[in-house]
């Protein structure tokens, strides 16, 4: 029984040691166990790979009871979080002297406003952001989509200038196009919303004119296809007919 009981042990410590467990394609370190892919290996048992968690092409010690490995973030497409019911919420309206038709929407960039025209003397008034400097328009375009929650594809440009920047951002409250997005004609400006408050009075996207969500939320249900969108440098402007374009088309 003794001598069995010698045997047993003999094979165990046997089994762990460097010649035995090397020749099974496995070598302990410091304790940990060393894997082994060459040739003379070939057949030996060796755990799974886990290539799913993110292709690293490894062996992951989660086979021995540890974290598998965080996958890694991808830079192709990110996720916008969550899509909350965003109540509309109407603004001020306020006095505007004009000749434009009802249902017609003008962007003062200097002042900072939006007004959809309600009649030759009235209009809503949404305080907005407009593109800081080097990316402020004007022009005329119509409204050719609404969408809610909108993807966000950030321009090859902005993303040269921002790396970090991903392809591709579902919609959602960490997408910067808001709630809902108003798309201006072919171009890639926008009417959009903004989770940030601090922007709303400034020059300070690339070209798109930022709302509050409940605003551009309460301005969707106004506007649709083909809606008139007037943008000038101030309100009255200086001169009639078409207005001129400093900067056309550019990212939001």
């Amino acid at each position: 029984m003794l001598q069995r009981r010698f045997a047993i042990a003999a094979i165990a410590g046997f089994a762990f040691s460097s010649p035995v467990a090397a020749q099974s394609g496995i070598t302990w370190e410091n304790g940990q166990p060393i894997f082994h892919s060459s040739p003379q290996y070939q057949g030996a048992y060796q755990p799974p790979r886990y290539n799913s968690y993110g292709g690293y092409g490894g062996y992951y010690d989660d086979y021995y009871g540890e974290p598998r490995p965080k996958r890694r973030p991808s830079n192709e497409v990110r996720s916008g979080g969550a899509r909350p019911h965003i109540a509309a919420k109407a603004p001020q309206t306020t006095s505007f002297v004009s000749d434009e038709e009802p249902g017609t929407v003008i962007i003062d960039t200097k002042a900072r406003k939006l007004y959809y025209v309600l009649s030759p003397t009235a209009a809503y008034t949404y305080p907005i952001s407009v593109g800081r400097e080097g990316f402020s328009w004007t022009g005329t375009e119509q409204v050719s989509r609404v969408a809610a929650w909108p993807d966000w594809h950030p321009p090859a440009d902005m993303r040269k200038r921002q790396p970090e920047l991903p392809k591709k951002m579902l919609g959602g409250l960490r997408n910067p196009l808001g709630a809902k997005a108003i798309y201006l004609g072919n171009t890639l400006y926008r009417i959009h919303g903004t989770n940030d408050a601090k922007s709303i009075g400034r020059a300070a996207s690339s070209g798109c004119f930022r709302m509050m969500n409940s605003h551009v939320m309460h301005l969707a249900t106004l506007v649709g296809v083909g809606t008139t969108v007037k943008v000038v440098k101030h309100w009255p402007p200086s001169g009639k007919g078409v207005v001129a374009v400093d900067n056309p088309g550019g990212p939001s």
